[in-house]
Order: C-alpha cells, then sequence, then structure tokens
C-alpha cells in the first residue's frame, strides 16, 4: 500500500522502511535480542587492526554504546610491540597541549607525564598504548575516545560475538586463518563486518577477483550470511568529527538491516543493500585511479582542467570495468562515483600518488607508510592489471576490430602498473598517457563496455 505507515516495536516503518525512533539502548537492547542474549550476557564486539578507519570505526561504537557496561563489551585488537618514534611524540605532545580536552582527560588519567618524557627521548611509547589513550598512530591528529586494547589475538576473539576486519585487504587471510584455529570449539558462529577496502587476483581454474569477505569465509568456514561488508565515501578523521557522512551495509538479509540501524548515528547514515562482493570490489577499485589522480594534481600544479580531464578518462575506465564485473552496473554508479570522489579530495591513495610525483616518497619503499598505513591501491593496481590481461576475457577492439585482453582498453591502468609495479617510467607517464592522440573518447570506451560482462570474474556461473 503507498504511502503506509505503522508502528513497530517502537520503530516507525513507512513503506517497508524502518527509520528507527529508538535511542542508543532500544537498539541495542534489539541486536541483544536478535542475538539471543541473556540478561546479564555481554554483546562483544571487537575490532581486529588499528589503522585509521579501524580505530575510529571501535570509538564510534564507544562513543554510542560504551557506556552500558552490563550489555556490551567493546574492544579492539592490534599488534603489541610497534613503537612510536621520538619525532611522532613530538608531533603527538603538541596535539595533546592544543585540544584542553584531551590535557584533563591525560591528567585524569595520571597519563600525561609520559608523553612529556616521550618527547624529551626519555621513554619510548608504543602504539598499543597510546591507543589506549585515544591515539591512533596513522591519524595523530585526530584524537579518539579511550579504547579497551587486547594484543592477544586468541583472548579478543575466541567468544566474540562481532568481529569487524579492520585490517589492510593483504593482512586479512593470515590474520583470520589464526583466528579459525581459536574457533575450532566454537558452538555459536559469529558475525563479521569487513572494512577492508582491496583485492587480490586469482587466476585458477579461472580468471577471478579475491575480495576480503572470500578471504575470510575460506579461512574461517563462516557462512556468507555472517559476513558483510561496510563501505562508503567516508574519511576517518572527518567521521569521528561528526562530519555528516553515508555508508552502506552489505550482506544478507538476515543481518544487513539489524547492522544499520545499530551503526547508524546522526551524522553517520548507514543504508544496507544485498549486494555484497560488487560493492567491496568497487571500493577498491577506486583506489586504484586516486593514485593517478593524485600524482596528475601534482604534476600540473592542481590545475582543474588537468585534473577533470584525468577525471573524464579514469571514470570511463571504472565504468568500463564494472560492466564487466556487473550484469547491473547503474546500481553501483552513485556509490562508485561518491567513493572515488572523497578519496581523490582527500584520501591517502591520492596523498601517496602526490608524493610518488613530488619525490618525497618512492614506489621501491613500498606500500606501507609512516603516519599512513598500508595504501591499498598498489596491491590493487598490480590485482586488476593481472587480471584484465588475461586473454580468456578478451573483448573486441572497436578500431582494430580483434580480440584484445580488457587491459588494452584501459591505458590509465596501464601506466599505473608500468610506474608502481614495473618501475619502468617514472610518474610524468600519467600525463603522457592523457595526452595520447589515440586515447579513446570516455563516451566511446563506456558504450563498447556494454556488452563485455563476465560473471566469472566475481566468482558467478
Amino acid at each position: 500500500m503507498v504511502g503506509t505507515v505503522e508502528r513497530d516495536r517502537g520503530s516507525l516503518r513507512f513503506n517497508g522502511s524502518i527509520h528507527s525512533s529508538n535511542g542508543a539502548e532500544e537498539r541495542l537492547d534489539e541486536l541483544r535480542r536478535l542475538l539471543g542474549k541473556s540478561d546479564g550476557d555481554l554483546l562483544k564486539i571487537v575490532g581486529i587492526g588499528a589503522g585509521a578507519w579501524g580505530s575510529v570505526f571501535a570509538a564510534l561504537l564507544q562513543d554510542a554504546y560504551g557506556h552500558f557496561r552490563e550489555k556490551v563489551q567493546i574492544r579492539i585488537w592490534r599488534r603489541a610491540g610497534r613503537t612510536v618514534d621520538r619525532s611522532t611524540a613530538e608531533h603527538l605532545f603538541e596535539v595533546i597541549n592544543s585540544r584542553e580536552d584531551v590535557l584533563r582527560r591525560l591528567l585524569r588519567r595520571c597519563a600525561y607525564l609520559k608523553y612529556v618524557e616521550a618527547r624529551l627521548g626519555d621513554r619510548t611509547l608504543y602504539a598499543d598504548e597510546i591507543l589506549r589513550d585515544g591515539f591512533c598512530l596513522n591519524m595523530i591528529d585526530t584524537p579518539l575516545c579511550p579504547l579497551k586494547v587486547v594484543t592477544n589475538l586468541q583472548e579478543a576473539v575466541w567468544d566474540a560475538d562481532i568481529v569487524v576486519n579492520g585490517l589492510p585487504s593483504t593482512e586479512t587471510r593470515e590474520v583470520f586463518e589464526e583466528i579459525s584455529r581459536y574457533w575450532k570449539e566454537r558452538i555459536t558462529v559469529p558475525i563479521i563486518i569487513s572494512l577492508a577496502k582491496g583485492i587480490e587476483a586469482a587466476l585458477d581454474p579461472v580468471p577471478r577477483i579475491v575480495t576480503p569477505t572470500q578471504m575470510i569465509r575460506c579461512a574461517t568456514g563462516v557462512p556468507i550470511e555472517n559476513i558483510l561488508y561496510l563501505g562508503g565515501p567516508n574519511i576517518a578523521s572527518e567521521i569521528y568529527n561528526k562530519e555528516y557522512a553515508n555508508a552502506r551495509i552489505c550482506g544478507s538479509d538476515k543481518w544487513r538491516k539489524p547492522l544499520a540501524m545499530f551503526l547508524r548515528q546522526p551524522h553517520f547514515i548507514v543504508w544496507d543493500n544485498s549486494d555484497l562482493v560488487t560493492h567491496e570490489v568497487m571500493g577498491g577499485l577506486k583506489n586504484v585511479y586516486a593514485i593517478g589522480a593524485g600524482m596528475v594534481a601534482a604534476l600540473t600544479n592542481e590545475s582543474a582542467t588537468s585534473k577533470s580531464v584525468y577525471f573524464a578518462h579514469c571514470t570511463s575506465e571504472m565504468i568500463f570495468i564494472t560492466h564487466l564485473l556487473s550484469e547491473q552496473p547503474e546500481k553501483l554508479a552513485g556509490p562508485l562515483l561518491a567513493d572515488t570522489y572523497v578519496t581523490l579530495l582527500k584520501g591517502r591513495n591520492s596523498w601517496y600518488g602526490q608524493m610518488l610525483a613530488k619525490g618525497e616518497l618512492s614506489p621501491d619503499m613500498g606500500d606501507s607508510i609512516k603516519g599512513k598505513g598500508m595504501i591499498q591501491g598498489v596491491s590493487a593496481v598490480d590485482a586488476f592489471y593481472e587480471l584484465l590481461s588475461q586473454p580468456s576475457l578478451s573483448v573486441l577492439h572497436p578500431e582494430e576490430n580483434k580480440p584484445v585482453a580488457p587491459v588494452e582498453l584501459c591505458p590509465i591502468l596501464k601506466t599505473l602498473h608500468r610506474i608502481l609495479m614495473k618501475r619502468e617510467v617514472s610518474t610524468q607517464a600519467i600525463l603522457q598517457a592523457l595526452r595520447d592522440e589515440t586515447m579513446n573518447d570516455p563516451r566511446e570506451r563506456i558504450e563498447i563496455a556494454r556488452s563485455f560482462y563476465r560473471p566469472s570474474l566475481l566468482g558467478q556461473p
């Protein structure tokens, strides 16, 4: 019925959509009910990995629900032993003293003196230690709330009800294989929410993309209905500072809607979608082209014209690739472009491209950068290039009228691979790719793509 309104368990239901009128405790109680929690039985949530987004996600939950101590426990795991160098300790000390609320908090916790000593070089701080005080090593300028940190992985996960994967995709398989050993005796199946944006390529028996949720499923045996992906056009520090943001949680009907309601906050709107893997792949794809965007911005002194030319060509390549991956690519256009836009504006992959072009970083330094963490776009460049180079996926070249590997219609992807992986050309090559007279009109590439759906790339029959 059009326009119907009804009340259902403390929520307002309009045209089939639920808009919660409950507060935080009611949302928490509803999730506890769905998970079969009795009074006195804690709902246990743990984040795995303490990069910027993983730490912010845990802090958002701690701020929203942490004061309900008899109902929920929120913790975060990170490896022990990572030291904070003196220059970072000095900068951290400046951040602390610039924020009266943070300074007072540390004084109340009798934790201020250690930051004074670290600034003077009289003490070594550790990443897990400062995270307990609310400081993420990859995001020093944005103090968070104090977090409950666990450095023993078995202790963190063995009885967790909800596990949030905040690891880079390159570490996800290894860590969850270890986690699976601690779950052998479990009776209940946990819920896993993956925040990771990255992919791997598998070539046998057919070329296909492997995503973090697939890695988790393979490593742990947790059924796919209990594994979800959350992503969106989000900058971690801005979300914690309550800039308006939105995201999508993708996965099975059973859990995505309840989790969307649980995660939603006034400044952080969470929608839900059933298309898990494709949204997850799109989250990795935009990182590829963000690196190139950073290069173009630095090489052209932030020329709006040059950046717009790059944007036109890179989005046409992304749309082309999307058509290869999805039978209904138009449904992905909005989320993909929004996520791409924010990453080009302020993401770490775009920053990385700028630093390469300015000569302040080199591909030889690897993709784990001090103060930023893992640059996911680097491994994604390699994965997408390898997949789209396979002859078995060939498409018809519009001008040469012969079969070619899809990567031959993606000159920006090819150039980024030559810069980052083969290291045979400088970042200037990205400009040459844009100036190439044989570069097709972006519209033509999009037209070509419409008949090239390759379901096998996402493991579809």
